[in-house]
């Protein structure tokens, strides 16, 4: 079903006033009203100026040619999710607008890491999830422009990943942290489980690859790091005799999304629908939620309250910020209002990857007899950040004049003040328009990377 249609279907839901994109509309050429918010109107051109119109912002305010990076003092992690977005943006679109760019990125980031020089380059990190984020844009790289260079790199990371599996603790599964080999968690094996079963759909002839798949599959659902409400954990805690127990850290909605991705690539690979149920009874877990979606709109609620972690175990965390402390294991538990301003540099991004890998699912997906059965959650929420997070607003840089400004966009929950930098060459620039902030229903405050490709990833999942 087209995009066009589905937004259609919850177009009622809707009432806001305001800015459409037109179909041949570019970043920072359009209109703007700052007394009316913006609108996605039910086309798919509309989405689709958007989405580019989001890359467009994030490489004006964070793009870094001479490093081939994206905010190079944040996590390395966050370009590998920036860069697969991107390519499934051009995938979707069936344009190459920044396949150059995208290029360039991969043939600097692959070599040698200066933190972590002994893993000899092509993503080999210090972390088996870092390497997972990478390897899975290489797979995207590869349906993009079927060079079967790309495919190759993501086949020797799927081997340094394996290689960090151990039979004890845990009765299996992965490090995330190479370097002490103390924490198996949700995320290496998820992003473990979607490389491998990748792998096998691209490869003619493979079972190698698919057996690694299932294998990694069977442990983690009988890992315990599924609980009782049918979400996912952080990982696991390890018992001196070697077993293993959920370890009740924050339920983050990409260790909710990344397991989808993974489910659907093993359907594809065995057309056995038992993969698309346990995957589905995952969404629908996350979507019944008051905690993670509320008023309709996805939260991370893990981070942004008082009662839960303060940051994420993800490994990506090993080249940025680490630990966790405990929190509920249970999203039906009470807890206080959601301020997501609390999310840290990596939390930041988590929405965008479940929302990625909730499309995936949503395009195989049957429930109660329809097909599609996720669209109009991803549709809402696309509606809803772009006219309720988006800066709307722009800097106007004068002509051979450097200026640093501020601009107020006013939106339906108050207004956010963000700063532009730039400097003028001939006619005027509108700078700053496009960016987003962390809380889908706003207001915009400021943003970063991670907020910017979270949002990317939502809209690309709508395309």
């Amino acid at each position: 079903m087209r995009l066009r249609l589905l937004l259609a279907r919850v177009w009622p839901l809707w009432s806001i006033k305001g800015l459409a994109y037109s179909e041949d509309a570019q970043h920072g050429d359009a209109e703007l009203d700052s007394t009316e918010m913006g609108l996605l109107r039910p086309r798919d051109s509309d989405v689709r100026a958007a989405a580019k119109a989001t890359i467009d912002a994030m490489n004006d305010k964070f793009y870094d040619s001479s490093k081939a990076s994206w905010s190079p003092s944040e996590p390395w992690w966050l370009s590998g999710v920036a860069l697969s977005s991107v390519i499934e943006y051009m995938r979707k679109t069936g344009t190459n607008d920044y396949v150059d760019q995208v290029k360039h990125i991969i043939q600097t980031q692959r070599g040698n890491l200066s933190w972590w020089p002994q893993g000899n380059g092509d993503f080999r990190a210090d972390s088996t999830d870092d390497t997972g984020w990478w390897a899975l844009a290489m797979v995207a790289m590869y349906d993009l422009t079927q060079d079967q260079t790309y495919l190759n790199i993501s086949i020797e990371d799927e081997a340094y990943i394996y290689s960090y599996w151990t039979d004890k603790p845990c009765g299996g599964g992965i490090y995330v942290d190479i370097k002490k080999k103390t924490y198996k968690n949700a995320i290496a094996n998820e992003l473990y489980i979607k490389l491998a079963a990748s792998l096998h759909n691209r490869i003619n002839g493979d079972t190698e690859y698919l057996a690694k798949a299932e294998k990694a599959w069977s442990w983690f659902k009988g890992s315990g790091m599924i609980n009782g409400d049918n979400l996912i954990n952080d990982g696991l805690i390890s018992s001196s005799s070697g077993a293993c127990s959920n370890n009740k850290l924050p339920i983050w909605t990409y260790n909710q999304g990344v397991i989808l991705g993974g489910l659907v690539e093993l359907f594809i690979a065995t057309q056995n629908t038992s993969y698309l149920d346990a995957a589905s009874t995952i969404a629908g877990a996350v979507l019944s939620s008051p905690l993670l979606v509320q008023n309709g709109t996805l939260t991370e609620y893990s981070c942004g309250t008082s009662s839960a972690s303060s940051s994420s175990s993800s490994s990506s965390a090993s080249s940025s910020s680490s630990s966790s402390s405990s929190s509920s294991s249970s999203s039906s538990s009470a807890g206080p209002k959601t301020d997501e301003s609390l999310c840290n540099t990596d939390q930041q991004i988590f929405k965008g990857i479940f929302a990625a890998n909730l499309a995936a699912l949503d395009a195989y997906a049957v429930a109660g007899g329809n097909s599609r059965p996720y669209a109009s959650f991803l549709a809402q929420n696309a509606q809803t950040a772009y006219a309720l997070d988006r800066r709307a607003g722009f800097v106007v840089v004068a002509a051979n004049s450097t200026s640093t400004s501020s601009t107020n966009t006013t939106n339906s929950t108050g207004t956010g003040t963000g700063t532009g930098t730039g400097t003028g060459t001939g006619a005027g620039q509108r700078l700053a328009a496009d960016l987003y902030d962390v809380g889908w229903a706003g207001p915009f405050r400021n943003a970063t990377l991670a907020k910017q490709a979270s949002v990317l990833g939502l809209l690309v999942a709508t395309l």
